[in-house]
């Protein structure tokens, strides 16, 4: 069992990795190309800071574990808000531009309620799946429409921002290099992980479903986690709430429709009996607690990040509760 540990820690350990190198290759080649950052921003780095939940979501979705590929989103989602932004929150008061709670947060409910309705028939079609991905794209051209609006009206600043960090490879050897390493230690990656997923599972006597909402989804949102934490520690407040609320959106969208349209996601024993329809509940209710906080002051303080922590504290026990029942 041991074994299968350290392969599925080698697994994300790939996944990281392999996502920053294809996003740094990726950006420097179309930056050397003459795209504007902009366009790199919501395109090339967007797509690629999601590319170890999309790897693992596709891969399981091959392999006919289909509820790994679901867990791994939905678990994705309620990890970045109630654990990863609400220990960001602990560190320090995440404060944010009020257009995070008019736009990006309600744009995050509608898209986690169409997931919902999709789910209904107790499955994801490759329609279905297409209809989420065509709305990655127009979610895209709208965010690019708004940005470049925001980019005009701050002089040019703004176009920049993020990109600066990612880092800029002037070799186009080094940065075709970059991208054809990230996109093996990805895929590689997302193969080792789910492969020993599924052997752990069967060592503990869990359900698929289970590691998916939690190791998978863990493991996967290490990279927010890392980020976030780092970013509050630094009072670089912009990072944490805006790339969060965009991951989970592209993390339904994006990921989810790439993985239907390869293969139909079905979901065994229906949306009820699976016990899914909880885990969609409390992912609807932990992304409209940073709303509910955050409408006045458009701050999540340090006692709303204790909040965000204990929901996903009561969400793991109740997962463990569930399972420990089923199993005896």
């Amino acid at each position: 069992m041991l074994l299968y540990v350290v392969l599925c820690v080698v697994g994300f350990v790939l996944l990281y990795y392999g996502a920053e190198w294809l996003v740094k290759g990726s950006s420097s080649l179309a930056r050397s190309l003459g795209v504007v950052p902009l366009v790199i921003g919501l395109t090339v780095v967007a797509f690629g800071t999601s590319a170890p939940e999309l790897l693992v979501s596709v891969v399981s979705a091959i392999q006919g574990k289909s509820m790994i590929a679901i867990g791994n989103v939905v678990g994705s989602n309620i990890c970045n808000i109630a654990l990863v932004l609400g220990v960001a929150a602990l560190f320090n008061p995440i404060r944010s531009n009020m257009s995070v709670v008019k736009r990006d947060i309600p744009i995050m409910l509608a898209v986690s309620l169409y997931l919902l309705v999709l789910s209904l028939n107790n499955e994801i079609s490759r329609i279905e799946g297409a209809t989420l991905f065509a709305g990655i794209i127009t979610y895209t051209f709208y965010n690019y429409y708004v940005s470049k609006r925001e980019c005009e009206r701050s002089g040019g600043a703004a176009c920049e921002t993020g990109l600066e960090e990612i880092g800029y490879v002037l070799s186009r050897g080094k940065q075709i290099f970059l991208i054809v390493v990230g996109i093996i230690c990805v895929v590689g990656g997302a193969k080792l992980v789910v492969d020993s997923a599924v052997i752990l599972m069967k060592y503990l006597g869990v359900g698929e479903k289970f590691i998916g909402l939690t190791i998978v989804a863990f493991g996967t949102s290490l990279p927010e986690l890392a980020t976030s934490v780092v970013a509050a520690i630094r009072k670089e407040m912009d990072i944490s709430i805006g790339n969060l609320v965009g991951s989970n959106v592209f993390n339904i969208m994006s990921v989810l429709g790439s993985a239907a349209m390869v293969k139909p996601i079905a979901i065994p024993g229906g949306l009820l009996a699976s016990g899914l329809v909880i885990d969609y509940a409390v992912m609807l209710f932990v992304s409209f607690l940073p709303w509910l906080m955050m409408r006045k002051t458009a701050t999540v303080t340090r006692g709303g990040g204790l909040c965000l922590l204990a929901s996903y504290f009561l969400y793991l026990v109740y997962l463990v509760t569930m399972t420990t029942s089923a199993a005896v």
